[in-house]
């Protein structure tokens, strides 16, 4: 077993923000590697955000960012209590994904609120593209699924990369708020006003 220091579980706790506890949890199960350590956590948040998907989060904030005076977001943050809705964890949360809407116009919440004709549409202009192409019949359908989970990457939200840390996407960062605070969040919808827009 890896000798964990006390350094190495308060630097990984700085990285992640997780618990004490899980840090070095984290730490001897990926025997002292830093970054084996971080995926354990974030796992153990996906793990958690999974237990507690069916419970209800009735609590929450409506967050703000506001762009200069031409741009702004309101954004609907909900938890399953008024305490964590309070905590400081929770607000960064909500403000950070108000400043991502901002900055990445995302159209919908998830895939599933994407409208089928919207994508029936885009499916429609994609094979057409691919036909024009040479591309096989046989091979079409294949590829359509690779360009809708790109559609679904670029316009909604939970699926985009998450512009403070591209190597994540926002359902993954909500995952590890999950993880990190131990109750159910979710965002519940979002509006972004632009000035001429």
């Amino acid at each position: 077993m890896a000798d964990i220091k006390a350094s190495d579980v308060a630097s990984l706790r700085k990285i992640t923000g997780a618990p004490m506890m899980d840090c070095k949890k984290a730490l001897v199960e990926s025997s002292g590697d830093t970054d084996k350590a971080i995926e354990y956590l974030r796992k153990k948040g996906a793990a958690t955000a999974a237990k507690r998907a069916d419970r209800e989060a009735k609590e929450g904030v409506v967050a703000s960012y506001i762009h200069g005076d031409k741009l702004g977001v309101l954004v609907e943050v909900n938890s399953e209590t008024d305490f964590v809705a309070r905590s400081e964890d929770f607000q960064k949360f909500a403000k950070d994904v108000a400043m991502h809407v901002a900055a990445a116009n995302p159209e919908y919440l998830k895939p599933e609120d994407v409208p089928s004709e919207i994508l029936d549409k885009e499916k429609e202009i994609e094979l057409e593209k691919l036909k024009k192409e040479g591309k096989p019949e046989n091979i079409l359908e294949k590829i359509w699924e690779g360009k809708k989970e790109k559609y679904f990457s670029e316009n909604c939200l939970m699926k985009q990369s998450y512009v403070k840390n591209p190597d994540i996407t926002i359902e993954e960062l909500l995952n590890e708020v999950v993880g990190k605070i131990g109750e159910k969040i979710e965002i519940r919808r979002f509006a972004r006003f632009e000035v001429g827009k």
